[in-house]
């Protein structure tokens, strides 16, 4: 019997998982190893981490294991950060994995590939703005989203700690969001959900009056993916709800208890960096194309430009379009749609096939403003145009996102049963997660 056929992903995202599921499912471990290479233990969907960040919602009821996962679908998980790719030996190049205390559990080892797919995802970017990496909070994974909702409560116990030894007309918790992308407009309005709720729980005299948020955006307007009628309407009701709403404004430095901007300085107790992404690769990627925004480079079948056995999908990779002039914007539904094209290419090379292009269908944009209000597009290129969409419609198709991911993850029997689970949790547990 001859060596399997190693396929490595890198990266257990909404592609990244995906995409392994697939393999296994397809290929199974009796001449193929499907492997799967992570840093984190467990999944939670990224356009959840508001919610996570706000404490509307308990990660631990809606994160995936890895390590069940692998055993149901026929591959291998190693819990790893992904260090580098050394191309002549077709290795990836995992660091040393490390215990809390920091002391080194395993050293940097290697693992073999025929075929890697890379798919670590995005991280934030800071431009190089002074500060920010020391003074403000991300939301690029669950450590991060809970690292916010610590501090959160504990500013939000201090406030009501003041007001309730004596009534004070200025204790408030400030929180400053930059940047007016679909996650700083979600986790704005997300907050102000979070804190009407707090007085339920333990904190009688505090709610979301005494919530200070401040949204930044140094473009003309916030959410520049959505017609200009709907971003209007997502700014008119953020103002309602209480939030400051800022565009035209350039953030310069980051201080610990201020946002410089071009304008002026603005107060914070809590600063959250939500300005823009880039992709999650080492600087060093062993002679593979990277673009400005620190992106893979690949080509039409969504291989990198310089090596046809190394596949980058989902949003640490750049691709643009013949006739367009911007590459494909890192959304989830494009992570999706490059996980079944990378599919379809490695069963198609291993059988000595022409390869497929990629070609990306745009279903539209959404944003929820928690329990309040869901402004958003569909159908994109899929009609010529796009249809505007607000309230409950709108609600109903931003959950069904999520009702897709849960099939594409677990597959149609076991992503009913958890959208059937998920209805009851809904119901029982509390509304809010404190600890």
């Amino acid at each position: 019997m001859g060596t399997k056929c190693q396929i490595v992903v890198v990266g257990g995202g909404a592609g990244g998982l995906e995409l392994v599921r697939k393999l296994g499912a397809r290929y199974g471990r009796k001449r193929h190893d499907i492997i799967l290479v992570e840093k984190n233990r467990t999944h939670i969907w990224k356009p959840l981490l508001h919610e996570v960040a706000a404490g509307s919602l308990d990660a631990n009821l809606d994160e995936v294991g890895y390590r069940s996962h692998c055993h149901r679908w026929g591959y291998r998980f190693f819990c790893g950060t992904f260090a580098g790719v050394d191309r002549k030996a077709r290795e990836v190049i995992i660091a040393p994995l490390l215990d809390d205390d920091g002391s080194e559990l395993i050293g940097e080892h290697r693992i073999r590939y025929d075929y890697l797919v890379l798919a670590v995802g995005a991280v934030s970017n800071d431009f190089g703005t002074p500060g920010v990496m020391r003074n403000c909070l991300f939301l690029d994974d669950r450590a991060s989203a809970d690292r916010f909702r610590n501090k959160l409560l504990n500013h939000c116990l201090r406030v009501s700690r003041a007001m309730g030894a004596r009534p004070a007309e200025d204790a408030h918790v400030r929180v400053v969001v930059v940047g007016g992308g679909a996650t700083g407009v979600e986790l704005a309005a997300e907050l102000y959900n979070a804190a009407a709720a707090l007085r339920h729980y333990g904190l009688e005299v505090f709610d979301e009056t005494r919530l200070s948020v401040t949204l930044i955006e140094a473009g003309p307007r916030i959410l520049p993916a959505l017609p200009d009628r709907l971003a209007e309407a997502a700014h008119a009701e953020l103002e309602n709800l209480g939030v400051r709403v800022l565009t035209g404004r350039r953030v310069t430095e980051s201080r610990p208890d201020a946002i410089v901007t071009d304008v002026g300085d603005i107060g914070a107790d809590l600063q959250i960096w939500a300005a823009g992404v880039k992709g999650a690769v080492p600087s060093d990627m062993d002679g593979l194309e990277l673009s400005r925004g620190h992106q893979l480079v690949v080509r039409p079948t969504l291989q990198t430009s310089a090596d046809d056995r190394i596949f980058a999908m989902g949003d640490c990779c750049c691709y643009v379009p013949a006739g367009e002039s911007r590459p494909i914007p890192p959304r989830a539904q494009a992570a999706h749609q490059m996980a079944s094209m990378v599919l379809a290419n490695l069963d198609r090379i291993q059988k000595g096939k022409q390869l497929g292009s990629f070609v990306y269908h745009d279903h539209g944009s959404l944003v929820s403003l928690s329990r309040f209000s869901t402004v958003g597009s569909l159908m994109g290129n899929l009609i010529g145009g796009r249809m505007a969409i607000e309230g409950r419609l709108a609600r109903f198709v931003y959950k069904s996102l999520y009702r897709m991911h849960l099939i594409a993850v677990h597959g149609w029997i076991k992503g009913a049963i958890l959208l059937t689970v998920g209805r009851v949790n809904a119901i029982i547990r509390p509304r809010l997660k404190l600890h």
